[in-house]
């Protein structure tokens, strides 16, 4: 039986200031997530953190292409590194963010190790590129399309190995209704489940679905990333950028319960909640409830 092992990736550099001056929260995300007993309650051990550089921006300006680009190179191959050694030892990684440009840790890691699917629970597409927007910026908008090689090569084609995941191997779950990237996302092979056709399916069927799906079609397997911002923010307002009509902390369980449990996931990471947009820690407390339930139990 494969261990379940925890690392943070406390990296928020792909991600905008909140205001001028301001870094972003989410690197506290890992460490809200241990506070509330999220190891034990899923049964996994401790495989330490990959700390991340610092958030200092300096003089980047629009049009210098994505901001970070040094560090998170060095970063994601680090993350890539100890990604790698737990899935080369049978083990089942979960990795606790940061924000969404974490992702490519992962990416990088599969990549080195045959062809892998990804199952992104996310309220948008993070499919920002040159070819369907002005100009690029903030990883964390941004990784979707710099792993299916979109992009500058030092963050596209790390080691030679562009694209890290094909988009016929790529499936969203819970990006919202009426998103502007649906149709570029559909054109390229990707799989699109919107919050009205998830609800209208029943999340735990569109999740044993997509399981399935990802666990066969030549794929060694698959990787699931969940940002907390594809719930809704009047459970989940701890998030950048907050967009109505997500999903309820029991979809979001019900769908990630089957995407767990399949024999074809290899992985786990999860993004985006900011504890200092949370006083109260209601939402972080959301966050762990919904994450243990979804972990198979036994």
């Amino acid at each position: 039986m494969r261990r379940t092992v925890i690392i943070d990736a406390p990296s928020n550099l792909g991600l905008r200031p909140p205001a001028p001056g301001e870094v972003p929260g989410c690197h506290g995300l890992a460490a809200a997530l241990r506070a509330r007993d999220l190891p034990r309650r899923i049964g996994a051990h401790d495989g330490g953190a990959v700390p991340a550089p610092a958030y200092d921006r300096g003089d980047w300006r629009l049009g210098d292409g994505v901001f970070h680009a040094p560090q998170l190179a060095t970063y994601t191959r680090r993350l890539a590194e100890r990604i790698g050694t737990l899935l080369d030892g049978g083990d089942f990684p979960v990795v606790l963010g940061g924000d969404c440009a974490i992702q490519l840790g992962a990416s990088l890691a599969l990549r080195r190790r045959g062809r892998y699917g990804l199952l992104a629970a996310d309220a948008s597409a993070d499919f920002r590129h040159l070819g369907n927007a002005p100009a690029v910026g903030a990883a964390a908008g941004e990784e979707v399309a710099i792993a299916t090689g979109r992009g500058q090569a030092d963050l596209a084609d790390i080691d030679g190995l562009r694209p890290y995941l094909r988009e016929e191997d790529i499936r969203y779950a819970g990006i919202r209704d009426g998103d502007e990237d649906i149709p570029e996302l559909t054109s390229l092979g990707m799989g699109v489940v919107t919050v009205a056709a998830l609800r209208e399916r029943g999340p735990d069927a569109v999740g044993a679905a997509l399981a399935e799906e990802l666990g066969g079609g030549g794929r060694a397997g698959y990787w699931v990333h969940c940002d907390a911002d594809v719930l809704d923010p009047a459970v989940m307002p701890a998030v950048d950028s907050p967009d109505p009509g997500g999903l309820e902390p029991d979809e979001l369980t019900e769908l990630l319960r089957p995407l767990l449990a399949h024999p074809g996931c290899v992985g786990l990471n999860v993004t985006i909640y900011d504890p200092d947009k949370d006083p109260e820690g209601t939402a972080g407390d959301t966050l762990a409830d919904l994450l243990a339930a979804a972990f198979p139990q036994g």
